[in-house]
């Protein structure tokens, strides 16, 4: 593998387009890029995207498991891995550790020879370089997944990922408890900021069975994950049970509790594995082919620009959409918010409305009710509507329609 010192006499800007190039050609044979995030630590983030790897592997999926949590690396150890890097038949290139037939892993501990306990003491420039190098320099294979595990946070790892893979889609991990969940906010936040897509939220450590009489003991709280789900229009993906066989096997590098559909931690885990397959976007050409089928028929795909808009009042939904002073028009593209704009509409009339929206773009309406007069009005204008939605921020009820989780409740017919 390059350590980047050797220039070739290329000066430092034409060795970046070149690695650049690298990256790009590098990433466009891997299907599905995941990126595991916390936004504190010890929340069982590495258990996760180990987990995930080997599970994903094991039903014969060809998978990258990258390790750039380069101050703490734990998932060589989970996974008791013995080896080193190879080197490529491409000179300064090399192939990542096969740890399992369809798993090959990159990290950091790799690299550090005998002493895996020497402490990784680097600023941002060189962390940035070598997360750029275990893409550039290691011979991935064409993969259907490449599993990310980043530090907790949001600083410079998770940002590198971010800028260098930006068809890299997040999956965010928590435990139930307030300390855990504020910091998760901050991780929610910073997908959007960086308009990366986030799959769903993990909830992990969620309850303990007790061994004497099989109740649950909620030692962090109970259903924190969910309700932070709810609140911020994201699939919750799994509760994941305190699970003291996991926690053992794991310390000593041991898969085979994956193997224990008894246990409630690996029932569960099944559930979280299959969700992901679910909600991967395949790169094939069948999906391309259903993508054409689909703009024929008309109908909107995940690549379609689709403005909605949310009468507001307040911040939060306005239950009669007639008589509100605002409305937030929020331009999504790829499943992902993009943009926000507040708009003053002109006074209430019938018909109005409608073709005012129509003028400025809007495809959907989130409303809390409607009559059908007014409704037919906005759907000849071309505006999808949808009614009974709940009073939250307009922020929250378009990333609660695009995760395909939002409820919507009675109509609220506005007169």
């Amino acid at each position: 593998m390059s350590t980047g010192t050797e220039s070739g006499g290329l000066s430092r800007e034409e060795q970046n387009k070149l690695q650049n190039v690298e990256i790009e050609d590098r990433l466009h044979h891997i299907d599905n890029k995941i990126l595991i995030l916390s936004g504190k630590g010890g929340v069982g983030k590495s258990s996760v995207a180990t987990y995930l790897s080997v599970a994903l592997a094991r039903r014969g999926k060809k998978i990258g498991l990258m390790d750039v949590d380069l101050h703490g690396p734990s998932i060589p150890r989970m996974l008791g891995m013995k080896g080193n890097l190879q080197p490529s038949s491409v000179p300064g290139k090399a192939i990542p550790v096969e740890v399992l037939p369809n798993l090959h892993v990159i990290s950091i501990e790799v690299l550090m020879g005998e002493n895996k306990d020497t402490a990784t003491i680097w600023r941002g420039p060189l962390k940035i370089g070598v997360i750029r190098q275990f893409i550039s320099d290691i011979e991935w294979s064409d993969l259907d997944y490449l599993i990310i595990d980043s530090p907790p946070g949001t600083g410079d790892e998770p940002l590198t990922v971010a800028q260098t893979i930006p068809d890299a889609s997040a999956v965010i991990v928590t435990t139930p408890q307030e300390v855990s969940l504020a910091d998760v906010r901050k991780s929610i936040n910073f997908c959007r900021e960086v308009k990366m897509r986030i799959l769903g939220i993990v909830e992990n450590m969620s309850g303990l069975k007790c061994p004497y009489c099989g109740k649950i003991i909620d030692l962090f709280r109970s259903d924190g994950g969910q309700l932070m789900a709810k609140k911020e229009g994201l699939r919750l993906l799994a509760s994941l049970p305190i699970e003291p066989e996991v926690v053992k096997k794991g310390d000593m590098g041991d898969l085979s509790c994956l193997d224990k559909e008894d246990l409630p931690f690996t029932e569960e885990f099944q559930k979280l594995v299959d969700q992901i397959e679910e909600l991967a976007v395949k790169r094939d050409s069948t999906s391309i082919q259903q993508q054409d089928k689909d703009e024929e028929k008309g109908e909107a795909t995940t690549n379609d620009k689709v403005v909605i808009a949310v009468p507001a009042e307040e911040g939060k939904l306005c239950e009669h959409f007639g008589h509100c002073k605002q409305f937030v028009l929020i331009e999504t593209e790829n499943g992902t918010i993009k943009s926000k704009s507040s708009h003053t509409p002109p006074a209430h009339q019938p018909g109005v409305l409608p073709r005012w929206l129509h003028e400025q773009g809007a495809d959907i309406i989130i409303a809390g009710g409607m009559g059908e007069s007014a409704r037919h009005l906005f759907e000849q204008n071309g505006i999808k509507v949808i009614i009974g939605a709940p009073m939250e921020s307009p922020e929250s009820l378009v990333s609660q329609y695009l995760s395909n989780t939002l409820e919507s409740g009675d109509n609220l017919c506005d007169h």
